[in-house]
């Protein structure tokens, strides 16, 4: 079963497509990375889905049903604004968020305090939310989109404020919900994130979805065309014929070959140029530069 299915749907503003067309299937018990530059469409494709909007064109199901508020209650839901409430304490509103969602009080408190300790917010559970950072902030409302143990969760730019400790442990956490059967859905910019943690992704621009699938098959199919270089002495073979750009990292370079270009006519030209070459290894496009060919955004 599909946890998610979108087929040819299209929203609209004052005559504007903001989603057009789209069709995406998320794979139940996978990590879906939904990518875009900003405008692109992620925010109203994701706020369908929770039935928040309701499409001018086409259909979207949820676990084979079609969206409703019944199927919103199976999903756990991280904005990319926050909507915490500012002046109640942080416990509190974690335990009050949760009974929306249908769960006694009592369990609700009970996984509030797990989920605080687990993420270091134990000392701060009778704290007012505003008195909180924005880091903190960010893991409250993580804590609150998860609490329920959904088997669909959507967050929007679930790393925002976090720093690198922090972001590795929300990861984590969202590794051990897909091992355990849930669907995640994870709409972010860090490229990073998602080369390590998703099993598909969804790449739209200006409304379109011009990019799905799996991602381990879409970066072989981009073949390896990069050649990470480690080297000291002169860099002036990195201006051959065969070079199209250049990444110039600290030891050394990311060269990006032409269309064609046979990556043994660079060693040769380091060689000769009294280099001394650590390490060449080809490899496949990152994300990141996948994502700028296909939309012009860097």
């Amino acid at each position: 079963m599909d946890a998610i299915s979108l087929e040819n749907v299209t929203k609209s503003y004052d005559g504007v497509d903001a989603v057009r067309h789209v069709n995406l299937r998320v794979r139940q018990g996978t990590i879906l990375g939904l990518l875009g530059p900003n405008g692109a469409g992620k925010t109203s494709t994701i706020r369908m889905v929770m039935n928040i909007l309701v499409p001018d064109e086409g259909s979207i199901r949820v676990f084979d049903r079609p969206v409703s508020d019944e199927t919103r209650q199976s999903i756990g839901y991280l904005p990319e604004d926050r909507g915490l409430y500012p002046r109640m304490q942080v416990r509190s509103v974690i335990v009050f968020l949760a009974a929306l969602r249908g769960m006694p009080e009592a369990e609700a408190d009970r996984r509030a305090r797990q989920w605080l300790d687990r993420l270091e917010l134990g000392d701060w559970a009778q704290k007012k939310v505003e008195e909180l950072s924005k880091g903190m902030q960010q893991k409250v409302q993580f804590i609150s989109a998860v609490l329920h143990q959904p088997p669909l969760v959507i967050l929007d730019e679930p790393f925002s404020g976090l720093d690198p400790v922090n972001a590795a442990t929300v990861q984590d956490i969202m590794l051990e919900m897909r091992d355990q059967g849930s669907t995640v859905v994870l709409s972010t910019h860090r490229m990073e994130q998602v080369e390590k943690m998703c099993d598909s992704i969804c790449l739209i621009d200006k409304g379109r979805n011009v990019l799905d699938g799996d991602l381990r098959a879409i970066k072989q199919s981009y073949g390896k065309n990069t050649v990470q270089i480690e080297f000291t002495g002169s860099d002036s073979f990195l201006s051959h014929p065969a070079v199209a750009s250049v990444n110039r990292l600290g030891l050394g370079a990311e060269a990006k070959l032409k269309v064609g270009a046979d990556p043994q006519q660079l060693l040769r030209a380091a060689v000769e140029s009294g280099a001394e070459i650590t390490r060449f290894a080809l490899l496949e496009p990152s994300l990141n530069d996948i994502f700028i060919e296909k939309t012009g955004h860097a």
